[in-house]
């Protein structure tokens, strides 16, 4: 299941596609403002964004921009200008597709399948390496400057979760939910142990992490940059 972005000022159109897209198994999160999807897409981790361009306060072409410094997660353009310039501009400022308005639902399901599928590719690490550490997330092999490193299944996770989204801070309840399958019947402390589990394995010094950084009151945010 795939959680997807749908920045969309029509109403009536944003939820045909939401209506659309649920068969699919997919979680929507609908915005209809430029601000609004700022702060969706920084308070979760997005698989793909559905992007209008003419929004009320701000160019869809300009948050695409913004978008961009800070995530590789696709973006399919949806605007009711099909001119030459306009998919110009949309592609130029980092958008993944096109698609013009009107437009059938089943064409767009096929375009955001194609979407998921190429970014999930591109989203998992495969083989990740810094610093000494080296995880490999096809084999569940993970070593510390060279000597191998045993990691429980819970910790497997909340790794492979931290890297894919490195650079970006994940909510506790994010990980609950994502880790433990739900995290409906799981203790919030659960998660503070197996991260603390993890930097032990993974820190020089888990008192004063490096890589595993708590964010004081969201969650944790593996550090791409750490000396």
């Amino acid at each position: 299941m795939a959680h997807i972005l749908i920045v969309e000022d029509d109403a009536g159109l944003s939820h045909g596609i939401e209506l659309s897209l649920q068969g699919e198994g997919h979680r929507m999160t609908l915005c209809a403002a430029a601000a609004q999807a700022r702060q969706a897409f920084a308070r979760e981790p997005v698989d793909l964004v559905l992007l209008d361009i003419g929004l009320p306060d701000q160019s869809g072409i300009a948050l695409c921009r913004a978008l961009r410094e800070q995530s590789d997660v696709p973006i399919l353009f949806l605007t009711a200008n099909d001119t030459e310039i306009c998919e110009v501009a949309a592609l130029e400022s980092g958008g993944d597709d096109f698609l013009a308005k009107p437009f059938s639902l089943a064409v767009l399901r096929a375009r955001v399948a194609a979407l998921l599928r190429r970014g999930m590719r591109a989203k998992t690490p495969g083989v990740y390496q810094s610093g000494g550490l080296r995880f490999d997330f096809e084999s569940m092999s993970f070593s510390k400057n060279g000597a191998q490193i045993a990691l429980s299944r819970t910790e497997q996770r909340i790794l492979r979760l931290l890297v894919e989204n490195r650079g970006r801070t994940l909510s506790r309840e994010m990980l609950l939910d994502r880790v433990w399958d739900g995290g409906a019947f799981v203790e919030e402390n659960a998660l503070s142990v197996a991260v603390r589990r993890l930097r032990s394995k993974l820190e020089d010094d888990p008192r004063h992490p490096r890589r595993i950084e708590t964010v004081y009151g969201i969650g944790y945010v593996w550090r791409e940059d750490a000396p």
